[in-house]
C-alpha cells in the first residue's frame, strides 16, 4: 500500500471555492478529506463550492460517500459542484453511486466555478 501525502488544495474566489482533491480518495483517505473540506467550506461563506477531480485518479465508493456527505452537511444556500474528467474513474464511480443524479459534474473546473 502506497500513502501519498494527503493534499486538498484551496483556491478561493468571491464566494466561491475550488477544492482540488487529491490523487487517490479511498477509505483511508476519505475521513481526513472530509474534515479538511469541511473546516475549509465553513471557515467561508461560500454559495458555491467546487470539489476539482480531475487529477484523481483512484477513487471508490468512499469518494463518493465523501462528496454526498459534504453536500447534505453544508448550509442550503451552498451549492456543491464537481469537476470530474469524463473518461476518469471518479466521473464512473459518481455514475454508478448515484451521486451525478444529486451533485452536477463538469468536464473541467472552470466551467464548475462559472456562476
Amino acid at each position: 500500500m502506497t500513502f501519498l501525502p494527503l493534499s486538498c488544495a484551496a483556491r478561493d474566489l468571491p464566494g466561491r471555492t475550488l477544492l482540488t482533491l487529491p490523487p487517490e480518495i479511498d477509505v483511508c483517505s476519505a475521513p481526513l478529506l472530509y474534515a479538511r473540506i469541511v473546516s475549509v467550506a465553513h471557515a467561508r461563506r461560500l454559495r458555491l463550492l467546487v470539489l476539482d477531480l480531475t487529477r484523481t485518479a483512484f477513487m471508490d465508493s468512499q469518494g463518493a460517500h465523501l462528496i454526498h456527505d459534504v453536500r447534505r452537511l453544508l448550509r442550503p444556500h451552498t451549492e456543491v459542484r464537481v469537476a470530474a474528467r469524463p473518461e476518469g474513474l471518479p466521473s464512473r464511480v459518481l455514475t454508478l453511486t448515484g451521486v451525478r443524479r444529486d451533485v452536477p459534474v463538469y468536464d473541467d473546473p472552470a466551467e464548475a466555478l462559472t456562476v
